[in-house]
């Protein structure tokens, strides 16, 4: 009864610290030199901005989800069109879901650290190309 107790609190502070670390890169959003500002549109064609990871392989552009909360995915996966602001200019980009070997392969390339994979809790990582309109 004992180690369930120490296994439930350790689960548990596990968790907060998904939450808090998860929480804070959403509210501060870093941005650096490989990251960019994608702008998605919901069904009401509302637009909301997001700091991401910028991605680039073979000449292509790439977007990666990589925490658990994803709504710029998610309006991504239902309307495809979408703004990337970069080195001060903001031009219109259609997202396309990698899958299979196209996913594999970009995955790869730009694999994650362990750490990072921890402390967001292994989330599942889904990608995007972005082709320019």
């Amino acid at each position: 009864m004992r180690l369930t107790k120490i296994l439930v609190i350790v689960a548990l502070v596990y968790v907060g610290i998904i939450a808090t670390f998860e929480s804070l890169l959403g509210y501060f959003q870093p941005a650096d030199s490989n990251t960019m500002v994608i702008t998605t549109y919901d069904s009401e064609g509302e637009g909301a901005d997001r700091v991401v990871a910028r991605l680039e392989s073979n000449g292509a552009l790439y977007v990666a989800a990589n925490h658990w909360p994803r709504a710029w995915f998610n309006d991504a996966l239902e309307n495809d069109k979408v703004d990337i602001t970069f080195g001060g200019e903001t031009l219109p980009y259609r997202a396309v879901l990698l899958e299979g070997t196209d996913h594999d392969e970009v995955n790869a390339r730009h694999g994650l650290p362990l750490s990072f994979r921890i402390l967001t809790g292994f989330p599942p990582r889904y990608l995007m190309r972005l082709d320019p309109l």
